[in-house]
């Protein structure tokens, strides 16, 4: 895969379940949802960043709060062995192709074939805080062909969608970007929006 590298890029992240990453690679989803974090300050939740890396959060009930496999058993994850137990691996890059935020639930609900989460999951998002909406980004993914690991570190905690990488740490990310593969999107584009 060929991506455009801008030289002046900073690698940042944006948190997502490890669960919601894995269907985006398995070309299960197409979309991201946000309604925003405790730490998103004043404005809310924005869209800040057009490409990033996903920044996988690990909680077991996340399994419960999405559809569960096509056999009907419910998805899980394991870490890999040769990693520490404070690594972070990054091994997907995500490039938005639009995004806004809808205030209009019926056309929240048009969404779920391009997603994965179980609708009261996404219905708790649409209706928190003072006014119903949700943000929404279309996305073009790829996965690294070989991971780029880093230490967590306090600076990565945090009830916030954005967090910034150390572009030098970890081997690097520029020769992992470059030979990233990109993901077919099997479940479609949502084309109205």
């Amino acid at each position: 895969m060929s991506l455009l590298l801008d030289p002046e890029w900073r690698p940042i992240a944006f948190k997502e379940w490890k669960l919601v990453a894995d269907a985006i690679v398995d070309g299960e989803q197409s979309l991201l949802l946000r309604k925003g974090g405790i730490s998103e300050g004043k404005v809310g939740f924005q869209w800040l960043h057009d490409r990033f890396f996903l920044f996988p959060s690990l909680f077991h009930e996340q399994s419960e709060q999405v559809l569960p496999l096509d056999d009907g058993t419910l998805r899980s994850w394991e870490s890999p062995a040769d990693l520490a137990e404070d690594d972070v691996v990054f091994s997907v890059y995500i490039e938005t192709i639009s995004m806004g935020r809808i205030t209009d639930w019926h056309e929240v609900e048009r969404l779920r074939p391009y997603h994965i989460w179980r609708d009261e999951i996404v219905k708790d998002r649409f209706e928190w805080g003072d006014e119903p909406g949700i943000s929404w980004a279309t996305i073009r993914a790829s996965k690294l062909a070989e991971p780029w690991v880093l230490k967590d570190r306090k600076s990565f905690g945090g009830c916030r969608s954005w967090i910034g990488l150390p572009a030098d740490e970890g081997g690097g990310w520029e020769s992992r970007l470059s030979s990233a593969v990109a993901v077919e999107a099997r479940c479609g584009l949502p084309s109205w929006l």
